[in-house]
């Protein structure tokens, strides 16, 4: 047991520190593109992104969650899970692609937009069997070779970028350096199966293999579904209510709320396999692992809340005057942080521990209040009504998810205890980031909060020397396949 804590440590801290150069590395090319673009053609650019992913989830149907499952819990099969699930989904990629066409081409979107989507789809359909590939060495417990990829990755797309801009490309091209990165990932994934899982990659045409694959998956389906829609179809709505121009404007809180989320991510990443052997073996060590996901899930979320709340309009004011209307729907996007950020540990229990339904359930549930949300307040408010149901619905999820958690081990509530101190350290960080930004540049004025928030936390209790040390230990520990 305590070699399993020891991956789930070290798998995180080398998850995490690659989805922070990740993400610094997607945050600069979006601020290139921003700068340069201007929000109608980005606007463009994110809707045929955002259209791409919804259709996506229809490739994989939440098999790769399968696949991770069942190889944590029987290593000894997952050639025949990998190949059963390569079976289901080149059919299903060849379906999807037509589908997303014909989609486009039914709502009779502009040329320029229709071509996006186009190329687009060849992103879509090798980073589907990239998640796949990736999927076998999470249930193995290595995130090293995915943590490697993701910054070689997001590193093509900053060169390929700045080289279009350098010799005068388009937004078309722009979009090609994803489809370059994306057989970057398929290629190396593809490799690490070969290499060292030693694993055959052919679909495997057997029907009571695929029939159980798809009955697993079922659930997980619905879920993805629900949740694919929910991120992205905000974004098309808003584009076809309020234009390019106000699509372009929300991507500027978009994006910024989703570079935060590399933390979650990386624990998710390191955990579900992990909650999936404890549901079975450990259900006090399940409970164990919960809380301190939960607890570090909220120390990270609240100062970002609190702290971006107070820097929204010099934050904005790096991608150009041009996005100044995106500077509230900035800070309402903020405050559905922790909310979000608490939502992946509880999501990853439900689906660890059999409770797939009880997801796809909420998630169904809040799908269709932000729908109906947007269908409301986007027509008089564009970007700030879109905003305003991202927190009412994530904090929707929450409740329903910590509803349906509450049967599945003891004393899932502990990490509330210190929810107060965690608060605390996050005001007092508020307050000198309040002080201090008037006089000094916007980070430099984050790295003092940053000092402020650490020392407060150690002061309030909320962070252990404990919790620091294990942290850094795990960076030390060399690495293993």
């Amino acid at each position: 047991m305590p070699a399993r804590v020891t991956n789930i440590a070290k798998n995180t801290s080398y998850f995490t520190l690659a989805l922070v150069i990740q993400k610094l590395i997607s945050l600069t090319y979006f601020t290139l593109y921003a700068r340069v673009l201007g929000p109608a053609d980005l606007g463009k650019y994110y809707l045929a992104i955002s259209l791409t992913s919804i259709f996506a989830i229809f490739i994989d149907i939440g098999l790769s969650n399968v696949l991770t499952r069942e190889v944590a819990k029987y290593p000894d099969k997952a050639s025949n899970w990998l190949g059963t699930v390569l079976a289901i989904k080149i059919p299903l990629a060849i379906i999807t692609t037509l589908a997303v066409v014909l989609f486009v081409n039914i709502l009779g979107y502009p040329l320029l937009t229709k071509e996006l989507v186009y190329i687009s789809i060849i992103s879509m359909v090798l980073d589907s069997f990239t998640v796949t590939f990736f999927a076998v060495s999470r249930g193995f417990h290595n995130l090293k070779f995915e943590s490697v990829s993701s910054v070689i990755v997001q590193s093509i797309i900053l060169v390929v970028s700045l080289m279009v801009f350098h010799y005068g490309g388009g937004v078309r091209w722009l979009m090609f350096s994803l489809v370059l990165a994306s057989s970057f990932n398929f290629c190396y994934s593809l490799f690490v199966l070969w290499r060292y899982w030693r694993l055959p990659v052919r679909p495997l045409w057997r029907r009571t293999w695929i029939k159980k694959a798809i009955l697993l998956a079922t659930p997980f389906a619905g879920y993805g579904i629900f949740q694919r829609a929910y991120i992205y179809l905000d974004t098309v709505l808003l584009s076809k209510i309020s234009g390019d121009v106000a699509t372009g404007i929300y991507q500027i809180p978009f994006k910024i709320i989703n570079a935060l989320q590399f933390l979650p991510m990386a624990f998710i990443a390191s955990l579900y396999p992990a909650l999936s052997l404890y549901w079975q073996e450990n259900r006090e060590q399940l409970s164990i692992t919960f809380n301190r996901a939960m607890h570090y899930s909220a120390i990270i979320s609240l100062p970002l809340t609190i702290g971006g709340w107070v820097v929204a309009e010099p934050l904005v004011a790096i991608f150009s005057s041009s996005y100044t209307g995106a500077v509230w729907p900035l800070r309402l996007c903020l405050i559905a942080l922790p909310f979000m950020f608490l939502g992946y540990p509880i999501g990853s229990l439900l689906n660890a521990c059999d409770e797939q339904r009880a997801n796809t359930r909420n998630m169904f549930i809040v799908l269709i209040t932000s729908v109906v949300m947007n269908l409301l307040l986007i027509p008089p408010l564009g970007a700030v009504g879109a905003s305003i149901t991202v927190v009412i619905t994530n904090g929707l999820l929450v409740l329903l998810g910590l509803i349906s958690a509450k049967k599945i081990a003891p004393h899932l509530w502990r990490w509330l205890k210190q929810f107060g101190q965690t608060i605390l350290a996050s005001l007092i960080m508020g307050v000198i980031v309040w002080l201090l930004r008037p006089y000094c540049n916007v980070f430099v004025v984050i790295i003092i909060g940053a000092l402020v928030y650490g020392l407060a936390l150690l002061l309030t209790g909320s962070l252990t020397k404990a919790d620091v040390q294990s942290v850094i230990q795990s960076f030390r520990r060399r690495p293993t396949n």
